[in-house]
């Protein structure tokens, strides 16, 4: 296949076909004139890429999840660490977006008078819901009625 039919059948533009290819991602087998020629398999590992990218992983992780020979070697730990990861964001994204909905509703006259708002303030301080630090959980009160 020629670097358009890939780009026609992936929807990853040439562009970046031409960038995954100089960052060894994948590998054309030739030319055809000045356009450069894949193999099918291109495909499968343009996939491969892609949920990579959606999972997180850098460019370099996912050039690592490929044998010499282009075919997929994926190390099973780092599919489990990048899972942990994962999790630990879903954590923190869960609790600030518990900690907005009740800062939302908060019977508090001001939200500098909410203890659940001002917990969210800590964290973000911290650190801790954007990753850096150690994670806490952020522990909300039930709404007063």
């Amino acid at each position: 296949m020629d670097i358009a039919e890939v780009a026609r059948r992936s929807g990853v533009p040439a562009s970046t076909l031409r960038f995954y290819e100089q960052k060894g991602l994948i590998a054309s087998v030739g030319r055809q004139g000045l356009r450069r020629r894949f193999e099918p398999r291109v495909l499968d590992q343009l996939a491969l890429i892609a949920l990579g990218r959606a999972a997180g992983f850098s460019l370099d992780e996912i050039g690592s999840m490929f044998a010499p020979d282009g075919r997929p070697s994926i190390d099973r730990r780092m599919l489990s660490a990048k899972a942990d990861d994962i999790d630990a964001m879903v954590k923190r994204l869960k609790a600030m977006s518990e900690g907005l909905r009740h800062a939302a509703v908060c019977r508090a006259p001001s939200h500098a008078e909410c203890p659940s708002f001002q917990r969210l303030l800590r964290a973000a301080a911290a650190g801790t819901l954007e990753g850096r630090g150690k994670p806490r959980g952020l522990v909300l009160e039930p709404r007063r009625k």
